[in-house]
């Protein structure tokens, strides 16, 4: 029997990766986004890697060509100004553990093992030091070559930091004039993706209220809207790459870029958005999982399930208003929405006050986060 399920296991794995790997390869073929900008940085890696190489194996026939295409790879950042940071840390790693190889060699005379017990514990240990960042394990692999190498003159240690220097200097102008990254789209991608998430998750919930065991997905809601908190971590980290990506580079000035990222005030918002969700969820699972605590009325929670489903409708339409296309007929569409979800916000607060006292706690509760949700999503343009 398990023999089956392993087999059967594995198969369906296979397939839901082909799946995702079609997606992926369809959609850098067909339109601008995340998977096209790593195909593009890939390539533009590969081909720093081979005019390194070229420079330095084919023309220069340098004793350790290696160096330079290895270095070029690593240069090729997510940013004009990674590449740079990243080719100071990682040629400063690197001289330092050439020179320092070279040093062990000449004292051991050239014993492999000896230059190894001097070296590569020390390396390890600097290696881990902030200032190298993620380039530190290169001191180390890079004296390993030295090593290996198994000589130490004055020539070929400058040979090593000549081909270091190469490769660096080819990664660098590779990825900040091919294609230069700019990372402006992601913002505004990411904050559709969560904007259609949140109106996913309202409608979800609308839908459910309205059933007559609905609060028993409640479970199922609160965690969906979790999931919300991580596609805003992905918002803010598109932001801090496109803030990021706009320092020395002139890629603004050789391609188009685009219209500029929603503004920072937008993040801050969806960010409130997804809090007074992620409460109201977490109050429904509340009154679904405690017995004695007793829910709101069937006429309250009707009114609530239209009020989040005219959210929803909202947050649908700002899908669209981030995406830019006919923005005065959505801008009227959305004012519309809010005021007819406002006027059923009043008919939410006038059930709450004809509930019994004791569905008060909870209904108050809902009654606040629903009005604090309709505030959040108010036009402000």
């Amino acid at each position: 029997m398990t023999g089956k399920v392993r087999p059967e296991r594995v198969r369906r794995w296979l397939v839901r990766e082909w799946a995702e790997v079609r997606r992926s390869v369809r959609s850098a073929c067909v339109e601008a986004g995340p998977e096209r900008d790593t195909l593009v940085q890939s390539l533009k890696a590969a081909g720093a890697a081979i005019a390194a190489w070229a420079v330095s194996g084919w023309w220069f026939q340098a004793p350790m060509a290696l160096l330079a295409p290895w270095t070029a790879i690593a240069m090729v950042g997510s940013t004009v100004y990674q590449s740079v940071r990243t080719g100071i840390q990682q040629f400063a790693i690197i001289a330092l553990g050439t020179l320092w190889a070279s040093v062990a060699m000449a004292f051991t005379r050239d014993q492999t093992m000896a230059a190894m017990l001097l070296t590569l514990p020390f390396m390890m240990l600097l290696g881990n030091y902030r200032r190298f960042g993620s380039q530190g394990i290169y001191g180390a692999t890079t004296a390993l070559f030295v090593i290996t190498g198994g000589v130490s003159s004055t020539s070929t240690v400058g040979h090593r930091l000549l081909e270091t220097l190469i490769g660096a200097v080819i990664g660098l102008l590779v990825n900040a004039f091919v294609l230069p990254p700019v990372h402006l789209r992601s913002v505004r991608d990411r904050l559709v993706r969560l904007a259609r998430e949140t109106a996913d998750v309202l409608g979800a919930i609308a839908e459910g209220l309205r059933e007559e065991d609905g609060l028993e997905k409640s479970e199922r809601w609160h965690h969906s809207a979790g999931g919300l908190t991580v596609s805003l971590q992905n918002v803010s980290e598109a932001r801090r790459w496109a803030m990021e990506g706009s320092r020395w580079n002139p890629g603004g000035r050789l391609r188009r870029t685009g219209p500029k990222p929603p503004p920072f005030a937008e993040d801050m918002r969806w960010s409130r958005v997804c809090t007074r969700v992620l409460a109201l969820t977490r109050t429904l699972k509340t009154i679904s999982g405690d017995t004695e605590l007793p829910p709101p009325s069937p006429d309250f929670l009707r009114l609530l399930s239209d009020v989040l489903g005219q959210a929803g409708h909202i947050c649908s339409i700002e899908t669209e208003l981030l995406t830019g296309s006919g923005t005065g007929e959505l801008r009227e569409r959305r004012d519309a929405a809010f005021h007819e979800a406002w006027g059923t916000v009043g008919s939410l607060t006038d059930a709450f006050h004809r509930q019994e006292p004791s569905a008060s706690a909870v209904g108050g509760e809902l009654l606040l986060e629903a009005r604090q949700l309709m505030t959040e999503l108010a036009p402000s343009a």
